[in-house]
């Protein structure tokens, strides 16, 4: 049976859940190996390379979030020219997204690795820990196009409504992972560089099956003339990928300040800080989700010019994202604990101190998680109907809601002021995002 969905047609709900539940396990799987990483790192060689790890989220995320908001971006313009059943465009725009992302990956992974020692300075980061997130950082930003590719690719399959093929190269991707953490964290005491290099192959198995799986698809197989320049495509395609990257580096530059006034706190405050990270993948996996489900299902409504049709999805796709953060919020507050326990040593004298701080700050992200669901909805639906400007000022938002926390609370409250960071990034930004997709939706609906 086909993967391809077409989401213009049947009860909103129902191909909404559906297209999303493949790719919530998909993502769960993703934060399994992640997490495994942070497992063996910290279990493995101790909370002093937890730290390490922690130390280089946000300076990687600047490139990891931006290949993924790119890609998300060239991926409007494919489902929308799948909504209208323009089988010629479709062909185009994959053909031209691709070439962006050979390029833009290319450059990354060419120049970012000599970044990463400046980038870890500008920081602050304690000598303690340097030379362990210098080595990771350097290997995750080469295989930078690696991982572009990879998310490309499962653009482009969820563009044709295909959640299922992501999910098993996310299986795929997981069981060889872990099996490289502990050849080569375990076994070759390779570190967390062991960690890195064993995520970035990992990935590149899960694109080249994506990729396999694409050549299937009649509608994504490219003729020569597809591969032609088209330059008004291109800029159709960077007008949607840019302002999403854009708004994520606003993001991230909000992130980089918050590491760097947690960096003050010391290594064992950044230890605290990177356990509870780590469980923020779980914390918004089914947001991401549902947020690709809505971006989906409102491109190609969208194409269509099924205005109706959106709104309807909209309120079942929040419905259900609301159902998933409260279960998940409850899960965190009575179970977060036990889970944060995997990252840290008990061998480690600090542990219980650190087990402490991060279990408060998982708490207050549990409690608001509902936020950060809402958020990702209607920032997607937003996409979908191919504006990303709104998005780009909700990145911005969210970048002075981060800053503002982490330059101002502490001084009143202390270190636990950073706690409410990401809490206060997330309702500014979706306060925008849901403001906007009202009145988009209302001036569409009078015109």
């Amino acid at each position: 049976m086909s993967r391809v969905k077409d989401m213009t047609h049947g009860n909103p709900a129902k191909l909404i859940f559906f297209f999303a539940l493949p790719l919530i396990i998909g993502n769960l799987g993703q934060q399994i190996y992640m997490i495994t990483d942070t497992v063996i790192v910290g279990q493995g060689v101790g909370l002093d390379a937890l730290a390490s790890l922690g130390a280089t989220d946000w300076i990687y995320w600047l490139v990891l979030w931006s290949v993924q908001v790119l890609t998300q971006g060239f991926a409007v313009l494919i489902t929308q020219n799948i909504g209208e059943g323009n089988e010629k465009a479709v062909k185009k725009s994959i053909a031209m997204s691709t070439l962006l992302c050979l390029t833009m990956g290319t450059l990354v992974s060419a120049t970012f690795p000599f970044l990463a020692s400046p980038l870890l300075r500008l920081l602050k980061t304690p000598e303690d820990i340097f030379a362990g997130a210098l080595s990771y950082v350097v290997v995750m930003y080469a295989g930078t196009l690696i991982v572009m590719a990879y998310n490309m690719a499962s653009a482009v399959l969820r563009s044709f409504g295909d959640g299922k093929t992501p999910l098993i190269a996310m299986i795929i991707a997981a069981a060889v992972n872990i099996g490289l953490d502990l050849l080569l964290v375990m076994g070759f005491h390779w570190g967390i560089t062991g960690a890195a290099v064993a995520t970035i192959l990992s990935q590149l198995l899960a694109f080249l099956y994506c990729l396999r799986m694409i050549g299937k698809i009649p509608a994504a197989k490219l003729r020569k003339e597809d591969w032609a320049l088209d330059f008004p495509v291109i800029l159709k395609l960077l007008k949607l990928g840019i302002p999403l990257a854009l708004s994520h580096v606003a993001i991230v530059f909000g992130g980089i300040i918050l590491q760097f006034v947690i960096n003050g706190f010391g290594s064992l405050f950044i230890a605290g800080f990177t356990a509870t990270n780590k469980l923020y993948g779980l914390l918004e996996s089914s947001a991401i989700s549902f947020g690709f489900a809505t971006a989906t299902y409102t491109g190609q409504n969208f194409g269509a010019r099924n205005l109706p049709r959106i709104r309807s999805g909209i309120r079942s796709a929040m419905k259900l994202a609301a159902l998933f953060a409260v279960t998940i919020s409850v899960g965190m507050v009575l179970f977060g604990r036990y889970l944060l326990m995997l990252f840290i040593s008990s061998s480690d004298a600090d542990a219980p101190a650190v087990l402490e701080l991060a279990y408060q700050y998982l708490t207050i992200m549990s409690v608001t998680l509902i936020i950060l669901y809402a958020l990702h909805v209607y920032r997607s639906a937003i996409q979908g109907m191919g504006n990303t400007i709104i998005p780009m000022i909700a990145g911005l938002l969210e970048c002075v809601g981060r800053v503002s926390v982490a330059l101002f609370l502490p001084r009143i409250v202390g270190e636990y002021g950073l706690f409410f960071a990401e809490t206060t990034a997330w309702l500014f930004s979706a306060v925008c995002v849901m403001s906007a997709f009202y009145v988009t939706v209302h001036r569409l609906s009078a015109s």
